[in-house]
């Protein structure tokens, strides 16, 4: 069974409306569809109704038939708004870096299903207190948002300190850090462009 998160990445690209349009094109009916990829019409509806998910296998049978790559299956559907809901029990909770016995900071991602993100939105707990992270720099911008407790930004060497409810864009291609101010905990939303 996927989880609701799954279900939901997998609908945004419409893989059932995909095929069907394709079919139509070309004035197949689903029987003939089925001669063609060796699948049952019925299996072949379910799919095109957005009812089941097709296995690789599957959707490559369907794609041979189309002279398509399953690329296409996968590419942005122009017609649909790009969305993905991201509930927080399937979010996944990683330290600024692997490996490291105790982490300034843990973050999850807010967009991860969504291919060809235009920018990355993370949810950051700040654990360490005084203890600043790496230094770091990437392509891009960046803005944060503290949602609570006292979160101090280095910027190219200068602090810039943030409470509850601040916010601060940069420019993110210079060297940037973050550590916690004060023993409360402290958490911040986090966008950077792509």
């Amino acid at each position: 069974m996927l989880s609701e998160t799954l279900t939901t990445a997998l609908e945004g690209y419409a893989i059932g409306s995909k095929i069907r349009r394709l079919r139509l094109r070309k004035k197949l009916g689903l029987v003939q569809l089925g001669e063609h990829t060796g699948l049952s019409p019925a299996l072949l509806s379910k799919i095109e109704r957005g009812h089941l998910f097709p296995t690789l296998p599957t959707l490559l049978r369907i794609a041979l038939v189309f002279s398509v790559g399953l690329d296409h299956f996968f590419k942005e559907d122009s017609d649909r708004p790009v969305h993905a809901v991201v509930r927080k029990a399937d979010r996944i909770r990683l330290p600024d870096k692997a490996g490291r016995i105790s982490p300034t900071y843990y973050f999850e991602s807010l967009d991860y299903p969504v291919s060809d993100r235009k920018l990355d939105g993370y949810y950051v707990e700040i654990e360490a207190e005084g203890e600043p992270s790496e230094p770091h720099e990437h392509p891009g911008a960046e803005i944060i948002y503290v949602l609570r407790g006292k979160l101090v930004v280095n910027l190219e060497g200068e602090d810039f300190t943030l409470g509850e409810g601040d916010s601060m864009y940069f420019d993110c291609t210079h060297p940037h850090s973050y550590r916690r101010k004060g023993s409360s905990p402290c958490a911040a939303i986090v966008v950077v462009t792509a």
